[in-house]
């Protein structure tokens, strides 16, 4: 099977190209920096193609471009993680969805998209695909609206979609302000304590590797589509997290508790109904 990867050099994206691999998939990667990609070790086994997605041009059928790929997996997404910023619904919004718009009229039959959890908006406990979306930044309302977009789009054009809403993630190659990041970081430099949070708030986690896997296999069948959950269906509080992670890398170091502020732009409590991934995976 030929799948087209997008972000293919993202946290994510790097990922998941390694998985299509180890699977015996034919892979299509694109991301804006060449340079980047031929970092990777993956890059001499894959079909290369550098793109910028604010720079599309009119008249290109990029289906046709991408070699007729049989599956998408479009993970490309600029400017995170300011969730804050209206470049999510002013610039990121519009290309993402004319790039898309572009494949499915010109022969794409199926596309796996990333969208988030911030979907839900402050919405608490376990959260469900059939719940009201209520995105309150700009990063989610763009990621919500270009769902509908896209949902408006199969009644004219069908084909098969499938939006993965992805919970928290985290691994090598994290962005350097995520906490266990900041954490790694500390214990480095030999700091002696860690401020954070009061680190009540519960969050649901996967590690990379994991969720490269759930991509994969839930774009591979056709049975599952439209909203699923990309999440372990566990709560888990920031201080376990934490703790899991200093044990498991035998390491110390005193958890200034309460230094930070709990977000506002998030609810304290939540994590991800499970059932329906779980169908998608087998």
């Amino acid at each position: 099977m030929k799948v087209l990867v997008t972000g293919a050099t993202g946290f994510i994206g790097n990922y998941v190209v390694e998985e299509l691999l180890k699977t015996n998939h034919e892979v299509i990667a694109t991301s804006l920096h060449k340079e980047k990609a031929e970092e990777f070790p993956w890059f001499k086994k894959v079909e290369y193609f550098n793109l910028d997605l604010s720079r599309l041009e009119p008249g290109c059928n990029y289906f046709q471009f991408f070699k007729n790929p049989d599956k998408i997996i479009h993970l490309a997404w600029e400017g995170l993680p300011n969730y804050q910023s209206s470049f999510h619904i002013e610039e990121n919004l519009p290309r993402h969805f004319y790039f898309l718009k572009n494949l499915v009229i010109n022969g794409a039959k199926e596309i796996t998209v990333a969208g988030t959890c911030m979907e839900y908006g402050l919405q608490e406990g376990e959260l469900s695909e059939g719940m009201i979306s209520s995105p309150q930044n700009p990063y989610s309302i763009a990621k919500d609206s270009l769902r509908k977009f896209l949902e408006q789009l199969q009644e004219e054009n069908p084909f098969q979609l499938k939006w993965l809403r992805l919970f928290y993630t985290f691994g090598k190659g994290q962005n350097p302000n995520s906490i266990l990041s900041q954490l790694e970081t500390a214990l480095k430099r030999g700091d002696t304590e860690f401020n954070m949070s009061g680190g009540e708030q519960q969050r649901d986690y996967l590690p990379v590797k994991t969720i490269a896997e759930y991509i994969v296999k839930a774009t591979s069948q056709e049975k599952i589509t439209g909203i699923i959950n990309c999440s372990s269906g566990i709560p888990v509080t920031i201080n376990q997290l934490v703790e899991n992670y200093l044990a498991e890398n035998k390491q110390s170091i005193k958890l200034n508790k309460g230094f930070y502020p709990y977000p506002d732009y998030e609810p304290m409590n939540f994590w991800g109904d499970n059932a329906k991934l779980k169908r998608s995976i087998g």
